[in-house]
């Protein structure tokens, strides 16, 4: 591999990240508790530079390291996302580990680590490249979700989500290595070549095809590969359940889109296939498990799951019609998806009884009448969960079931909007707990709510963004479209 100085100024932004995280490293052990506030600052300023280095990027579309990263809008696109994702979790972070007692300074540290981890992922065009991303990423997060040393829950909840990630990686190097075999390289171009060379013929290739879906599988928390998400969801903290919930299911999609649309495409007929199946048993289990769940980490956690169907529902769009707007459907979703789920879980991480985070649906009871402004916003976020207009929740179905349509599959749009009228039912169970029921007397400790400026900062963006997408979409969708113009 060969390299040059205009290489290095193209991937700045991740040297950026990366020389952030390990300055918050090196800075954590020695600074004094009262000064470890300078880390936040740090983190963010250095998320605020790499936003305007990746923006200058849009119109780029370059291969450095040897054919191993593309710069190009699509990878801007990912990135741009995820740099608000993590701003977004360093702030809800700020306040919330001074409730939760957690005065771990490398927290910030394993942030960085893991965004630069993502970036790799989106602008990868190695498949071991994105292998190496992946597991950068994924190494930060399964620190980080046991980060509540002290409770059981969350030590269990890294460990599950250690042992499945590593098996789910062991698969998808495997898929890696008969897929090297049956083409003779990892680089997607390369392999794209081979396969509008020989075809589909070889079940090498059929094979390792099938192994590559149920490694991503793992990391998008699809059906049958989801089980280890409400448990883990369930007991990290709650800043890094949104985090993963939003920024790995992001950086998951970004790097599987790329593998199957530009390495894989001259099979998309018959991976299509594949991910058909997926997106229905993940409809289906997604939503109708997700009735039945009492704690709201848990529910979101399968809702989670429900969202990346309908997301699989503009994949498999695009493997049925040679336009991209089904590509570009599932980078709205992830978009917009992005700005509910994540003020959702903003709002239960503000939720308090007495030292404790409440986490059960029950201890929303009443929420309207003790705060009326909160319990509005996790309306606004219900509603836009479930798909209601005029929310960015509805925009973002409207675009993906249309993809379903153009591409002749309009039995499958009509199935996810029977489940979306599925999902309403438990969005709207927590509106109707907040505003239908007076609130429990003589409970010990009483539910409060913990706000800070920071939290309000963090909720403020995220309905902004519900609403005015909703409203006003149009922006989001060009962006979108010219990150998916990239793609070959």
């Amino acid at each position: 591999m060969t390299f040059s100085a205009a290489d290095l100024f193209l991937v700045l932004p991740e040297l950026l990240v990366i020389t952030a995280a390990c300055v918050v490293f090196v800075l954590d052990p020695v600074l004094r508790q009262s000064d470890k506030d300078s880390l936040v600052w740090l983190s963010l300023g250095t998320l605020a530079l790499c936003m305007g280095l990746t923006a200058s990027q849009m119109g780029t579309h370059t291969s450095i390291f040897s054919g191993l990263v593309v710069i190009d809008a699509y990878g801007a696109f990912w990135k741009l996302l995820l740099y608000f994702v993590t701003g977004l979790t360093i702030l809800l972070s700020y306040s919330y580990l001074k409730e939760e007692q957690l005065y771990f300074g490398e927290y910030y540290g394993f942030m960085l680590l893991s965004l630069c981890g993502m970036m790799v992922m989106v602008s990868a065009a190695d498949l071991l490249t994105i292998y190496l991303g992946t597991e950068l990423m994924s190494l930060c997060l399964y620190i980080m979700a046991g980060l509540k040393r002290k409770e059981p829950r969350s030590l269990e909840a890294s460990a599950k989500y250690f042992v499945l990630g590593a098996f789910s990686s062991g698969i998808l190097l495997y898929g890696i290595s008969l897929l090297y075999g049956a083409t003779g390289s990892t680089r997607l171009p390369a392999v794209a070549s081979a396969i509008a060379t020989q075809g589909f013929t070889d079940p090498l290739l059929l094979f390792s095809t099938i192994l590559l879906a149920v490694g991503f599988g793992f990391k998008l928390a699809v059906v049958p590969f989801h089980m280890w998400t409400p448990d883990v969801y369930q007991g990290a903290p709650t800043s890094v359940t949104a985090f993963m919930a939003v920024g790995s299911k992001a950086a998951s999609f970004g790097a599987f889109l790329r593998v199957f649309v530009e390495g894989l495409g001259g099979v998309k007929a018959d991976w299509s296939a594949i991910f058909l199946l997926l997106c229905l048993a993940t409809l289906v289990v997604g939503n109708i498990v997700a009735l039945v769940q009492t704690n709201i980490k848990r529910m979101l956690a399968y809702s989670s799951i429900a969202h990346a169907g309908y997301a699989l529902i503009g994949v498999v769009a695009a493997g049925r019609t040679e336009h991209s707007s089904g590509i570009a459907s599932v980078l709205l979703y992830i978009a917009l998806y992005t700005f509910m789920t994540f003020g959702a879980f903003a709002i239960v991480a503000m939720l308090r009884k007495g030292t404790l985070e409440g986490e059960e649906i029950e201890d929303f009871t009443g929420l309207a009448k003790r705060h009326p402004l909160p319990a509005m916003l996790m309306l606004v976020f219900m509603v836009s969960l479930a798909g209601i207009p005029p929310t960015a929740g509805f925009i973002g179905k409207l675009y993906v079931f249309r993809s379903a349509v153009e591409a002749g599959m309009a039995w499958l749009a009509a199935i996810a909007l029977i489940f979306a009228a599925i999902s309403a039912y438990y969005y709207l169970r927590v509106v109707m707990v907040m505003y239908m029921r007076d609130p429990i007397e003589g409970t010990d400790p009483v539910p409060r709510l913990v706000m800070s400026p920071t939290l309000s900062l963090v909720l403020a963006c995220a309905v902004a963004g519900v609403v005015i997408f909703g409203i006003y979409p149009n922006p989001l969708v060009n962006l979108a479209l010219q990150a998916v113009s990239t793609l070959k």
